[in-house]
């Protein structure tokens, strides 16, 4: 179906925001983006959020973020988490699943939307565009815009994915910490330490834990991408070597790493809502493999929840670029465009510069863009100083972070419901816990 890049539109000027997808450090500074950048436009009437996602849009569960001060929606740019609340939820075809189209559109007509803001990563990216498409279909008024967010930095058509910036901080940082741990225990107590992070089938995240080591500070590090296939034999050689030189060594394991058939090491044998395997269980897999094979003291640790959503360690560049894309999407819906993505792009790399660019969903969903050949070293246990000057600057920058009695102070929203002007409906395959 051919889809406009371009329209002019005089009405409805109701615009709905939702989350998608995996939350970030960052992702609610995106909101902040599109909401104060709605506020100040006069074309733009009520922004609703959906709540959970496309899932609140279908039901007809959506939150009138009017109600919100201007100092609460400030305010979300400190806070991790979805300020609305997320899902994993992806729409299918329009032939096969007309009646979750027809009611979303039932919902756009009652609340007099024209705008649609979907912030999340590649599956969501797949979402936002059949919603254009379904405006462009059925003959509605709509513009669908995609906010771009993954930790994972698997979107193509831009230099990086507002969220990741943070978790490679938090990995990096994780990494060296614990990293000084072991090598003080190493005489007598633990000798090998393996840290899994996130990443399905790129390992942009495990790769940001290089960042840990450097001149000043050497640590002996052994990453598993999933770029490079897992061998056994290899993998226990390069962890002896290290420990033998340096008396330590620290693994950091990306959640997908696998075997040169394409198995996950950690395949549970069951998907998520997207239909993606899931995966989780590398660390202990590693750990046991080293101490049985190489009698060597092991711990591990996976850092799940806590990478994506240590906001008191964001990247500032991060946080910057978040509210960027949020700010930016609006812009293009103004000038009439459908079905886009604000883009970052790298202008210059010292000094460290960026630009919003701009691309078609249609090159963007569904499509994932892994570690290039060229950013990992000949070993395939690390990165070369190409990857290195990529990772760098997208770390930079620690944004102040309020605390009151210790602890991180995050807004609370007021959360009030727009009433529903529509029979019940439920979204049909309701989403697993994120």
């Amino acid at each position: 179906m051919p889809m406009p890049t371009s329209r002019t539109r005089a009405a409805p000027t109701n615009a709905i925001y939702a989350q998608s997808g995996g939350v970030t450090a960052v992702i609610n500074a995106s909101a902040a983006g599109v909401i104060e950048a709605a506020r100040r436009s006069r074309r733009i009437g009520k922004l609703l959020a959906g709540r959970n996602g496309i899932v609140g849009v279908l039901e007809e569960d959506l939150i009138d973020t009017s109600r919100e001060s201007d100092a609460a929606i400030a305010a979300l740019r400190n806070m991790p988490g979805g300020a609305f609340g997320s899902c994993r939820f992806k729409l299918g075809s329009l032939e096969k699943n007309r009646a979750q189209y027809e009611r979303l559109l039932a919902v756009f007509k009652a609340h007099g939307v024209g705008m649609f803001f979907y912030n999340g990563g590649g599956d969501s990216a797949d979402t936002c565009l059949k919603i254009a498409q379904l405006g462009e279909a059925l003959g509605y008024p709509l513009q669908a815009i995609h906010v771009p967010k993954t930790i994972d930095n698997d979107l193509p058509r831009t230099d990086t994915c507002p969220g990741f910036g943070s978790v490679a901080k938090y990995v990096a940082i994780s990494t060296r910490e614990a990293s000084m741990d072991v090598r003080s225990m190493a005489s007598t107590s633990t000798r090998v330490f393996v840290l899994e992070v996130m990443g399905r089938h790129a390992g942009w995240i495990a790769a940001a834990a290089a960042l840990a080591s450097d001149r000043k500070l050497p640590i002996p590090l052994v990453l598993l991408l999933p770029e490079v296939p897992f061998d056994t034999a290899r993998f226990l050689a390069a962890v002896q070597a290290r420990v033998q030189a340096h008396g330590y060594c620290t693994v950091v394991a990306s959640e997908g790493a696998q075997t040169a058939d394409g198995k996950f090491l950690a395949d549970q044998g069951t998907t998520d809502a997207f239909g993606h395997a899931q995966l989780g269980g590398v660390a202990p897999l590693i750990a046991s493999l080293v101490k049985r094979e190489l009698a060597l003291k092991v711990h591990w640790a996976t850092a799940d929840y806590l990478q994506r959503s240590a906001r008191h360690i964001a990247s500032a560049t991060d946080l910057e670029q978040s509210y960027a894309v949020g700010k930016a999407a609006v812009a293009l819906a103004l000038q009439g465009r459908n079905a886009v993505m604000p883009t970052i792009e790298r202008v210059r790399q010292r000094p460290y510069t960026w630009r919003i660019g701009e691309a078609p969903l249609q090159e963007v969903a569904n499509v994932e863009r892994k570690m290039p050949r060229e950013f990992i070293d000949a070993t395939g246990f690390g990165i070369t100083p190409a990857a290195r000057g990529y990772l760098a600057p997208l770390i930079q920058g620690e944004p102040k972070t309020p605390f009151e009695d210790g602890l991180p102070a995050y807004p609370r929203l007021k959360h009030v419901a727009v009433k529903r002007r529509l029979p019940a409906f439920s979204a049909a395959g309701k989403p697993t816990p994120a």
